[in-house]
């Protein structure tokens, strides 16, 4: 059974088409106007629309518009009068899936609908299966830190411990979670995020661990916390390192017993949620700092995973650029669909501060605004953050910008140049400590030193 809109200003119409609906087992609303039926719509599931273009407060062509505003894609029937058959046309070529003659024959009526049903049941399973297999497989590239990465991931999954996750801002630390989750044993449970710096000190347990009504002032009823929600689940709490020390303090008595008591309650009892912890805070030096309980730390990175920054695998930019691309494609955004050489080399020579999320705004925005086919270097210049200035006397841009700007170098030549640059810059944050390098970029320590071999890297002398 499907849920039918019908919107017409014609009440005899309305009325002989919820006829036609009702004797096929479908479920028909009304609407006299444009305005009652976006209503409706903001309001019910509507599977299929039966719309008159002329119709009082709005037509049928500013519901249409509505509707893509939205983001509603239910198919759309176009109702039309003997004179208004240009204006059909019109409504189908921005999106109706047909149009139909006033006053409606009935089986040609039916057939359209039974035709934009099957097509909107398709169009609804394509999408369940476009997120089931991106559930399956979220992470994009095939670098040696991306093939780490998923170990680690693989790793997690096989295990009930709490898991540790650090990484800069941008990383992708909630998707390595719920990728966690999903290859665990949890999978058919809850997946609860938390954003712990987003919750007011004064509200954090009640938020995590529920209250009774009549807890503090406000609490009219009993509301579950996340922990609860969590059940037979996976608990995430993202920005961990933000939460403050008193209440660092609750949440291991918690870890370490999986048991809870409601504010204003007093009946602990336990819950079964596996706990994953995300943050692109330095938790060492925030422990050193006396911020951080060491205990909650220890706790909490029974199984740490570190997701590497975007530069430093730059051999995954250009698929994932292109990931990103097909993304906006398929949302019918644009006409681009792929990337000129030059424009390639201009984005992997970036260094992306913001990591993927600045990555797939950056090609949302170059999608958007290109004027064809293919992305063109100068629609990239036209976007791109200027360089940073470096913390030395020259203000030249970066060997790599610099040699795509001047000459023109092979993308091979490109790439290795970025990986260099990210590998120096690697070593420096780590005191040129190959095991803590290797660590970081997810590397076998022999693999590193084949690395910096063939990049022509030398190691500082004692």
């Amino acid at each position: 059974m499907a849920t039918v809109l019908i919107a017409d200003d014609e009440k005899n119409i309305r009325a002989s088409v919820q006829r036609l609906f009702e004797l096929e087992g479908h479920r028909a609303l009304q609407a006299a106007d444009g305005e009652d039926a976006l209503a409706l719509l903001r309001r019910e599931d509507v599977d299929l629309v039966v719309i008159d273009l002329k119709m009082p407060k709005r037509d049928g062509f500013s519901v249409l518009q509505e509707m893509k505003t939205l983001g509603l894609d239910a198919p759309v029937i176009v109702l039309t009068g003997h004179g208004s058959i240009e204006k059909a046309v019109q409504a189908v070529k921005q999106g109706a899936h047909d149009f139909i003659e006033k006053p409606p024959d009935p089986d040609r009526l039916m057939l359209s609908v039974r035709n934009a049903l099957a097509l909107g049941l398709l169009k609804r399973e394509n999408r369940e299966l476009r997120g089931a297999l991106a559930a399956r497989n979220p992470l994009v590239g095939e670098s040696q830190a991306m093939e780490a990465l998923r170990r680690e991931i693989a790793r997690a999954a096989g295990s009930q411990s709490p898991v540790l996750i650090t990484g800069e801002n941008g990383t992708g630390k909630e998707l390595v979670a719920r990728a966690v989750h999903q290859g665990s044993a949890r999978r058919e449970g809850p997946f609860v995020a938390v954003n712990c710096a987003a919750l007011p000190v004064d509200l954090f347990e009640s938020e995590l661990f529920g209250h009774e009504k009549g807890a503090f002032t406000g609490a009219l009823a009993r509301q579950v916390g996340r922990f609860e929600r969590a059940h037979g689940g996976t608990l995430f709490l993202d920005e961990i390192g933000e939460i403050p020390p008193p209440l660092q303090a609750k949440l291991l008595r918690v870890l370490d017993t999986m048991t809870i008591e409601r504010l204003g309650g007093d009946q602990p009892f336990r819950v079964d949620a596996r706990v994953i912890a995300a943050t692109n805070r330095d938790l060492s030096a925030a422990m050193a700092a006396g911020s951080f309980r060491q205990d909650l730390y220890y706790r909490l990175a029974v199984l740490p995973i570190v997701v590497p920054p975007l530069r430093s695998r730059r051999d995954d930019l250009p698929a994932l650029a292109a990931h990103f691309l097909d993304l906006t494609r398929r949302e019918g955004a644009t006409r681009a669909r792929s990337f000129s050489e030059e424009s390639l080399r201009l984005l992997v020579s970036y260094d992306y501060p913001g990591n993927v999320r600045e990555l797939r705004n950056l090609i949302e925005r170059l999608a958007l605004c290109a004027a064809g086919e293919t992305i063109t270097d100068g629609e990239v210049r036209a976007v791109l953050p200027a360089p940073a200035p470096s913390s030395g006397p020259s203000t030249a841009p970066p060997a790599p910008l610099r040699a795509a700007a001047d000459t023109k170098p092979t993308l091979r030549k490109i790439l290795e140049d970025a990986e260099r640059t990210a590998l120096k810059e690697a070593l420096e944050r780590n005191r040129w400590q190959m095991a803590r390098t290797a660590r970081e970029l997810g590397l076998e320590r022999s693999h590193l030193y084949k690395k910096l071999k063939a990049l022509g890297i030398a190691l500082p002398t004692e």
